[in-house]
């Protein structure tokens, strides 16, 4: 647990970046810094539930990530594969929420039945929600309300003067998450690259030059003691100033 002193995040977000630096550094293939990456996110999963974060939600795969080469691609595929096959036991053994937001059409069929009997397991688990955002994009995402939201007017189920930011927010693909206190981004890379664009509008963030494959419970430990020093009034004034 995180020290008495320090306010934790309820829901941090982190923008997984460096894998292939840090491969590069070190004269490997870049599946190798991927598969490291993989271990990166398994120190962070049992780093946040040691913190006392409510919410992680880890920017796995974007929707621009398809534009890589097919092999890398494929590696980072197999990568997804294991992980879900190997890592649920563990998961679901320390009460972890597994759920995965994006475009899941374009996946292989396998690797959405493995994502569904993944989220299937550990739907009760209430220890820590653990988010992976999959061929995912921000803006895309917010594309695909603003169609639900025209098909229900079309159809009658909805007035548009009904139509506010709750009621936007319901048709995300984050509709039953609170929006990130805190975006963490690694590499030294200062922009969220499409990333939960809407749900991100007062969200504090912290970058850090650490690559993700060397990212721990240190690092995120230094985001959260970061965080705990902003000063958050949401667009108010502090009373202070008043």
């Amino acid at each position: 647990m995180a020290p008495a002193d320090v306010h934790v995040p309820r829901h941090v977000a982190i923008i997984m970046d460096g894998n292939g630096r840090w491969a590069r550094a070190r004269g490997l293939p870049r599946a190798a810094g991927h598969r490291q990456g993989a271990e990166a996110v398994r120190r962070t999963v049992r780093a946040a539930g040691d913190l006392g974060i409510r919410y992680l939600t880890l920017f796995g795969f974007s929707s621009e990530n398809w534009k890589r080469p097919e092999t890398e691609v494929a590696d980072l595929m197999g990568l997804l594969r294991h992980y879900l096959r190997a890592e649920i036991a563990e998961l679901h053994a320390n009460h972890v929420r597994l759920r995965v937001i994006g475009d899941r059409d374009r996946l292989a069929r396998d690797i959405r039945v493995l994502i569904e009997n993944a989220e299937a397991t550990t739907r009760e688990n209430d220890a820590l929600n653990l988010t992976v955002a999959l061929s995912y994009g921000g803006r895309q995402e917010i594309v695909a309300a603003v169609r639900r939201i025209a098909d229900e007017v079309r159809a009658g189920r909805l007035a548009p003067e009904a139509i506010d930011e709750a009621a936007f927010a319901r048709r995300l693909d984050t509709h039953d998450l609170p929006d990130p206190d805190l975006l963490v981004r690694t590499s030294g890379e200062q922009r969220i690259s499409n990333f939960m664009l809407w749900q991100c509008a007062y969200t504090e963030f912290h970058f850090t030059p650490t690559l993700w494959p060397d990212f721990g419970e240190a690092h995120l430990g230094e985001a959260i003691r970061d965080f705990g020093s902003r000063d958050r009034r949401f667009g108010a004034v502090a009373p202070q100033a008043r």
